[in-house]
C-alpha cells in the first residue's frame, strides 16, 4: 500500500513545563507543543485520525483560543470536506482528541471498547483527576477544564447502538494497510494507527507520547492511567516500526511542523 500521512496543526504552539510532558522531568524549564489532527490518504481512501477539540470549547479555552483554527477549516486547506469523511479513528477520549466529533456527521467512528466504556460508564471517570482540574491550583491548571470535557464525552456516548460507532477490541485492520493498535497507559484504551507507506510502516501514536523525546528516553508524560501498560505499549510501538523512531510520531511535538514538507498553512506531510 502507498498511503500518505499529513499533520494538521489546529492550535498552539503553547508552552508547558517539561515535567508535564516528561515524567519527573525538569520542573522549571518549558517546552513548546502543538495540537494536531492527522490525515491518511491513498488507495482511494481518506482517514482522519483524531477529531481535535470541540469547536465551542476551543474558542473559549484560555489555553487555545488565541491560536485555534477549526478543524474543518484545516481540512479544507487540503481540499477535504469534513462532512464527507467516511473514516474517523479516535485515539482516546480526552477533550482535544474526541471533541470535534460534530464536524464529521457522516463518518464511521472507530474507538476501543475499553476506552469508550470507561469514559461513558465508569464512575471513576467523573472524579477530579479525570474529569477536571483543581480550581484551587493557579493557572493554567486552575481552569474549568481537565483532560476530559463532559459535552464531548456525551456526544461520543450518544453514538452507542448506531451504525456509525465501531467498538474495537484490540488490534484490528480497518482498511487494507491501515491497522488500529491497542496501546494503553495514557488512558485505559488508547489506540494508535499503523499505516503502510512507500517507505515502510509509519505509526501515529497520538498521546502514547507527548513528544518524540518520550520515545527516545523510554519515559512517558505525567498523565498516566497505568505506567506498566504504558511501557508495554512503548515496546509494542517500537517493535512495530522495527526500532526506527523516525517512523513513530507522538501527539504534540512541534517538530512535525518544523521538520517536514509544508503543503499548506500549518499542514505538513509526514510520509
Amino acid at each position: 500500500m502507498n498511503y500518505e500521512i499529513y499533520a494538521l496543526k489546529y492550535a498552539g504552539p503553547v508552552s508547558s513545563r517539561i515535567a508535564m510532558v516528561v515524567y519527573l522531568g525538569d520542573w522549571t524549564e518549558k517546552v513548546e507543543r502543538a495540537y494536531y489532527i492527522w490525515v491518511v490518504k491513498g488507495e482511494g481512501e481518506t482517514v482522519v485520525f483524531d477529531s481535535g477539540v470541540r469547536p465551542d470549547y476551543g474558542r473559549e479555552m484560555s489555553l487555545l483560543k488565541d491560536s485555534y483554527v477549526q478543524q474543518d477549516t484545516m481540512l479544507e486547506r487540503m481540499g477535504i470536506k469534513a462532512a464527507e469523511v467516511k473514516h474517523l479513528v479516535i485515539s482516546h477520549m480526552h477533550f482535544d482528541h474526541c471533541g470535534g466529533l460534530e464536524l464529521f456527521p457522516n463518518a464511521k467512528v472507530y474507538i476501543q471498547r475499553r476506552e469508550f466504556d470507561f469514559w461513558a460508564y465508569d464512575p471513576i471517570a467523573k472524579r477530579p483527576p479525570f474529569a477536571g482540574a483543581n480550581k484551587n491550583v493557579p493557572p493554567p491548571w486552575g481552569q474549568s477544564y481537565g483532560v476530559s470535557e463532559a459535552v464531548s464525552i456525551n456526544q461520543m456516548a450518544e453514538l452507542r447502538g448506531s451504525d456509525r460507532l465501531v467498538l474495537v477490541d484490540g488490534d484490528q485492520e480497518i482498511l487494507p494497510g491501515i491497522e488500529i493498535m491497542l496501546t494503553p497507559g495514557h488512558t485505559p484504551g488508547l489506540q494508535s494507527l499503523a499505516i503502510e507507506t512507500k517507505n515502510g510502516i509509519v505509526v501515529l501514536a497520538s498521546d502514547s507520547a507527548h513528544l518524540q523525546k518520550n520515545f527516545e528516553i523510554d519515559t512517558p508524560s505525567c498523565f498516566i492511567t497505568d505506567m506498566l501498560e504504558w511501557l508495554r505499549s512503548y515496546s509494542k510501538l517500537k517493535e512495530k516500526v522495527g526500532g526506527n523512531l523516525e517512523m513513530l510520531f507522538s501527539g504534540y511535538d512541534k517538530m512535525m511542523l518544523d521538520k517536514y514538507p509544508k503543503i499548506a498553512e500549518d499542514i505538513t506531510r509526514l510520509a
